[in-house]
C-alpha cells in the first residue's frame, strides 16, 4: 500500500446518528425539520447543586441500548456503528479497514467508582473493546482533540484512505454526559440553564448533549443515490490561548481559506458553524467567516436541537449538513432571533430552500484548535478542488529528537545530566533550561512534560540557526489521555460537602491542551492533533504521520509519544521532522 503515486477520492457510503432526538440520521433530520429539540432543564440531576440545560438519553433509551459486557458509552458507539453497517457490505475484519473513535472523555464517568477493569478508563482500551464487539481486527485510533475531535476524525479517516493505507474507515464520534463533564463546564461559567441561542444578541452560554454519530468512508462511491465526497480538509491552531479563541479568528480563518480556495462560491450552499452560543466563540466564528469572504453565504448552527455533543458534534453536524442538501433545505438556527456578533454573517431561525451541491463545516475547541472541511454531493460529477501539495509520497528527515523519563534525559541521543527524578526532574529541568515562562507552574503535568520536550527541541534549532516554521504541525500520541489530571479534578467534586469544581484543573482534562501550550509558546499556527492508542504502536503512529505529511502543505512537524501516568511513570519521546521533497 505504500507504493502509491496519486491521491484517491473519499466518499461517505453509510451513516447513523443515535441521539435523544432520534434513532437514525433520517429520523434526527426529520425531528429537526419539524422544529423539535431534545434540550431540557435539569435540577438536582446527579445531585448537582446548579441547574443546567442539556440533551440526555432517557432511562428507557439507556435500557434499550445497553449491551452486556460494555459500558454505557461503548454501547452507544456499538449501536450506532452496527446500524450504519446495515446499509453496506463490508468485511469489518479485513486489514483494509480502520476504526477511528472521536471522543473527549469516553468512560470518564466511571472514574472514582469501583470497576473490575481499570483499563476502561483509558480511551484506547475502550476503543479496543468496541472493536472486539464489532469484529474489527485492526488497531483503533482515538482522536481526542477537544471539541474539534469529530471533524478531526473525519479528516484522519479521509487522509488514511486518500493515501492508500486503508480502503474503509469507520468514524464514530461519541460522548456521554455525567457530573464530571457538566460540573467542569459550569466551573468555566460556560453553561446556560436555558436553551441556547447561537449567535443571538441574548445568548448566555452553551448546552451540553450526548450522542453517537457514525460515518463510514470508502474509496469506492457505493450504490446510493446521494453520493457524498469529502473534498478538502484543514486544521490550524490559534496559538493564542488554551481556553479562549483568537479575537481575529486566526485559526478558523486559515482553515476556511484552505477549504474554500478554488471552489466556486456559487456552489457553496451554506457554512455550518460550531455555534456554541458562548460569547467569544460565536463572535470569533463570525469574524473568521467574514474574513474568509463567506459573509454572503447562509450560516447555521445546530446546537439548539442537540446541545454541544462534544466528540460527536463534528460527525453529527457534518452528516446533518449532508442530509440538508439531500433534502434541499437549510435547517434554521434554533434559538436565534437577533444577530449579536460583529461579523457580517447571514443567520436566520427558519428553514430555507437551497439547491447548491456543497457546504463547509467549521469547528473550534480548547487548546486553540480549529478545523474545517468541505464536502460535495456528486450525483453530477464535480471537479475536486485539490489543496494537496503533491500526489507523490513525501520523504522526510528527523532533525532533532529528545527523550525525557524517570530514566533520564537525552537530546539528539546525548545524555543531559540531572540529579533530580520524578516530578522534581521536570521542575529542575524548567529552572535550568527555561526559567522565563511562569505559566509553566499553572500547567498540568502532561503539559509540563510536553512543554519541556518542545523547549529542548527548539533550543537545538536555535543553536543550529535553523529556520523556524510558523505553520509547523504538532502531532502527538499517548495511552493515558489526561487521566492524571482527571483524577485531580475529580477530587474537587466528589465530596458534596466540600464541592469546588476547579476551572484551572478542568481545562487540562483534555490531552490536546499540551499541543496548544506548545503552539502558544512557539507561535505555531499549523495543525495540532492528539491521538490515543491502546498501546504504543510505531506502525500506526507512522501511518498517521505519513498521511498528514502527504495531504497537507506542512513542511515540518513535531511528533512522537507523550504520556504522563504519575511522578514515577512518564515518558516523552519527541522529534522534529522536515520534508525533504
Amino acid at each position: 500500500m505504500d507504493n502509491y503515486r496519486t491521491m484517491r477520492n473519499v466518499y461517505k457510503i453509510a451513516d447513523n446518528i443515535l441521539s435523544p432526538l432520534g434513532n437514525g440520521t433520517e429520523e434526527n433530520y426529520q425531528a429537526m425539520l419539524s422544529g423539535r429539540s431534545a434540550l431540557a432543564r435539569y435540577e438536582r440531576h446527579w445531585d448537582m447543586p446548579e441547574p443546567f440545560c442539556a440533551s440526555l438519553f432517557s432511562p428507557a433509551a439507556d435500557h434499550e441500548y445497553a449491551i452486556e459486557g460494555l459500558t454505557r458509552f461503548e454501547s452507544l458507539v456499538v449501536h450506532s456503528v452496527r446500524q450504519a453497517l446495515e446499509g453496506v457490505d463490508i468485511d469489518v475484519s479485513g486489514s483494509n479497514l480502520v476504526f477511528i473513535l472521536s471522543t473527549t472523555k469516553a468512560n470518564v464517568g466511571l472514574l472514582g467508582r469501583e470497576t473490575s477493569d481499570p483499563g476502561l478508563l483509558y480511551p484506547g482500551e475502550s476503543a479496543l473493546h468496541i472493536c472486539q464487539a464489532l469484529g474489527i481486527t485492526t488497531p483503533p485510533i482515538v482522536v481526542c482533540n477537544a471539541c474539534i475531535s469529530g471533524v478531526s476524525a473525519i479528516i484522519l479517516g479521509s487522509r488514511l484512505l486518500r493515501t492508500h493505507q486503508y480502503d474503509y474507515a469507520i468514524v464514530c464520534g461519541a460522548d456521554e454526559m455525567n457530573e464530571f463533564v457538566v460540573s467542569g463546564f459550569q466551573s468555566l461559567k460556560a453553561l446556560s440553564d436555558q436553551p441556547c441561542k447561537p449567535f443571538d444578541m441574548e445568548r448566555t452560554g452553551l448546552n451540553l448533549g450526548e450522542a453517537a454519530a457514525t460515518m463510514i468512508l470508502s474509496t469506492h462511491r457505493g450504490d446510493s443515490g446521494a453520493i457524498w465526497r469529502i473534498d478538502r480538509c484543514s486544521m490550524h491552531n490559534d496559538a493564542y490561548h488554551i481556553s479562549a479563541p483568537s479575537k481575529r479568528g486566526d485559526g478558523a480563518y486559515l482553515c476556511l481559506s484552505d477549504v474554500v480556495t478554488g471552489i466556486p462560491h456559487e456552489e457553496i450552499a451554506f457554512v455550518n458553524a460550531h455555534g456554541t452560543a458562548t460569547l467569544f466563540n460565536d463572535q470569533m466564528e463570525s469574524v473568521a467567516i467574514e474574513r474568509a469572504g463567506l459573509q454572503e453565504k447562509p450560516v447555521n448552527a445546530l446546537k439548539g436541537y442537540f446541545g454541544h455533543t462534544l466528540g460527536a458534534a463534528g460527525v453529527l453536524e457534518t452528516l446533518l449538513s449532508m442530509y440538508s442538501i439531500d433534502h434541499h433545505t437549510l435547517l434554521g438556527t434554533r434559538g436565534f432571533e437577533e444577530l449579536g456578533v460583529s461579523g457580517k454573517i447571514h443567520i436566520q431561525s427558519e428553514h430555507e430552500p437551497i439547491d447548491q451541491p456543497r457546504f463547509v463545516k467549521m469547528i473550534s475547541g480548547f487548546g486553540g484548535s480549529n478545523a474545517a472541511l468541505s464536502a460535495s454531493r456528486v450525483n453530477a460529477e464535480l471537479g475536486v478542488p485539490s489543496n494537496e501539495p503533491s500526489s507523490i509520497r513525501p520523504e522526510w528527515t528527523t532533525t532533532h529528537c529528545v527523550y525525557i523519563s524517570t530514566q533520564g534525559i537525552r537530546i539528539d541521543n546525548e545524555p543531559l545530566h540531572s540529579e533530580r527524578t520524578g516530578a522534581d526532574l521536570l521542575t529542575s529541568l524548567y529552572k535550568e533550561e527555561v526559567g522565563d515562562y511562569p505559566k509553566f507552574y499553572k500547567m498540568d503535568m502532561l503539559s509540563r512534560l510536553g512543554f519541556l520536550a518542545a523547549e529542548l527541541l527548539a533550543k537545538k534549532e536555535r543553536e543550529g540557526q535553523e529556520e523556524q516554521d510558523e505553520q509547523r504541525a504538532i502531532v502527538l500520541f499517548n495511552h493515558s489521555s489526561s487521566l492524571h489530571t482527571d483524577r485531580l479534578y475529580l477530587d474537587t467534586i466528589k465530596d458534596k460537602s466540600d464541592y469546588f469544581p476547579s476551572p484551572s484543573l478542568f481545562v487540562y482534562t483534555l490531552p490536546n491542551i499540551v499541543t496548544g501550550e506548545i503552539a502558544i509558546r512557539h507561535h505555531y499556527q499549523g495543525e495540532t492533533s492528539f491521538y490515543i492508542l491502546a498501546e504504543r504502536d510505531e506502525r500506526l503512529m507512522d501511518q498517521v504521520v505519513r498521511a498528514t505529511l502527504c495531504t497537507t502543505s506542512t513542511a515540518s512537524m513535531m511528533t512522537g509519544w507523550l504520556d504522563y501516568d504519575d511522578a514515577d511513570h512518564f515518558e516523552a519521546e519527541l522529534r522534529i521532522i522536515r520534508k525533504t521533497n
